[in-house]
């Protein structure tokens, strides 16, 4: 188990944009790497994974909602994994959490026990 913080949310208005940070406590390795949302009433939702190994470079997945918008990338170095988010829509309001994945591309296979998050509040 690694401890996962998660930074960089604010309020920002419809169309702006902001960089989401998760800092890990150890190594993320070559662990996929994931972002996830809570919004007010739903339950949580896949936003967007990388992984990265020497042999195929990165690969990312992104949930249609942010295809476009949203782009994950990884420092293996700093042990940080960040979510640039543009052209931010109200519905885009949530808590955001990262996790380790055990499998790429299984969206439920958290490692990690989740951190406290950091809001994004999109104003319209």
């Amino acid at each position: 188990q690694v401890q996962l913080v998660e930074s960089g949310g604010e309020l920002v208005q419809a169309g702006g944009s902001l960089r989401l940070s998760c800092a890990a406590s150890g190594p993320i390795g070559s662990y996929p790497m994931g972002w996830f949302r809570q919004a007010p009433g739903k339950e949580r939702e896949f936003v967007a994974a990388i992984r990265w190994t020497a042999w195929t470079g990165s690969r990312t997945s992104y949930a249609d909602s942010v295809k476009g918008r949203f782009t994950i990338s990884r420092d293996n170095a700093k042990n940080t994994v960040y979510l640039q988010m543009n052209s931010l829509k109200p519905e885009d309001t949530a808590v955001y959490y990262c996790n380790r994945l055990l499998t790429w591309g299984q969206t439920t296979s958290t490692i990690d026990y989740w951190g406290q998050g950091t809001q994004v509040t999109v104003s319209s």
